[in-house]
């Protein structure tokens, strides 16, 4: 039998996770963009491994599609996004969250809840990411011309989603990754 816990962030709380991601990226301004994506691989890898409820699981998987986004050669995200997937990894790295991370069964939970914030903000990002990756499926045989053109296009349409969700919700305000 499961247990089911909602709570709602209203914007003090969603202030308060931007501050502890402002002071996470703080920290991790001494490291390089690599380091910063082997020690979130290498904890993603360890967690990957241990059972994870649900809710952490499923945000563990949402991080990795994060991961593969700013690796991929071929979909070359533009700089400004990359530096707002490495701002969610930082936090994923930094052992000293909001909930120590070595508490038995609720310390990636903050993690878990950062993740969530972050994929809901690259939302744009992740949805054209993963279309690209179906094109890439669905089309093995394909030019580097059409993979640029498709890339470009989803791009385009990335940029004006997100521009139009800060115009109509002011996410400016609180955004964790800008």
């Amino acid at each position: 039998m499961g247990l089911r816990i909602s709570f709602e962030l209203d914007d003090q709380d969603l202030k308060h996770f931007r501050l502890i991601m402002l002071h996470a990226r703080g920290a991790a301004a001494m490291k390089s963009p690599e380091e910063i994506v082997t020690t979130a691989g290498r904890l993603l890898d360890e967690l990957s491994a241990k059972r994870s409820s649900g809710f952490i699981a499923d945000r563990l998987r949402k991080l990795r599609l994060l991961m593969q986004m700013i690796s991929d050669i071929e979909w070359r995200l533009p700089h400004a996004e990359v530096q707002r997937v490495l701002n969610a990894l930082a936090y994923f790295s930094e052992p000293d969250d909001l909930i120590p991370d070595e508490i038995p069964g609720v310390g990636y939970l903050d993690d878990a809840i950062m993740i969530e914030l972050v994929t809901r903000e690259l939302e744009p990002e992740t949805s054209a990411y993963e279309e690209f990756c179906e094109f890439r499926e669905d089309t093995p045989k394909r030019t580097a011309t059409e993979v640029a053109k498709v890339r470009e296009t989803l791009q385009q349409r990335m940029q004006m989603q997100r521009e139009t969700a800060q115009e109509s919700s002011g996410a400016k305000d609180i955004s964790l990754l800008d």
